[in-house]
C-alpha cells in the first residue's frame, strides 16, 4: 500500500472544518483544476478523473467532526481510499489529508507523483480557503 500524506494547521473550530469537508461539492473546490478534470458529484457520491489517469467514483462516509473517508463507490482499478483527519489544538484544528492506494510497480511509477501533488494542493487549498 502507497500512502501520500498532507497536512495543514487552520485556526478555526473544528467543526467549521468538518462541515465544510461533510459536503462532498465543495470537494471540487480543493481539487487542483490541472490534475483532477470531470467533476460530478451527487449526494455522497463524487465522480472525476485524474490527470487524464484515472477515472474515480468515491463514497463519503462520515464520522462526526473528526474524521471525512472517501471510499469507491463503483470498483476501482485498484484498491484506494482517501480520508480527512482532524484534531483540535486549542484553537487551532490540525488536518491531515492522506491517500493510501495499492499500487503495483508500473502504477506506482506512473501514479506517485500526481498523488503526492493530489494531496498537498487539496491541503494547500483548504487552508486557503479557510484560514
Amino acid at each position: 500500500m502507497s500512502t501520500f500524506k498532507s497536512s495543514t494547521r487552520i485556526k478555526r473550530p473544528a467543526k467549521e472544518i468538518y462541515d465544510f469537508l461533510a459536503d462532498i461539492n465543495n470537494h471540487e473546490r480543493l481539487a487542483p483544476e490541472e490534475e483532477i478534470t470531470d467533476w460530478s458529484s451527487t449526494g455522497d457520491v463524487a465522480s472525476f478523473t485524474v490527470r487524464n489517469m484515472l477515472k474515480l467514483s468515491l463514497r463519503m462516509e462520515r464520522i462526526a467532526e473528526t474524521m471525512i473517508k472517501l471510499v469507491p463507490a463503483s470498483k476501482p482499478p485498484f484498491n484506494i481510499e482517501m480520508k480527512w483527519e482532524l484534531s483540535v489544538d486549542g484553537e487551532y484544528t490540525d488536518v491531515t489529508f492522506t491517500i493510501e492506494a495499492d499500487l503495483n510497480m508500473m502504477l506506482k511509477m506512473v501514479a506517485s507523483g500526481p498523488l503526492q501533488k493530489l494531496a498537498d494542493d487539496e491541503s494547500a487549498s483548504l487552508f486557503n480557503l479557510l484560514h
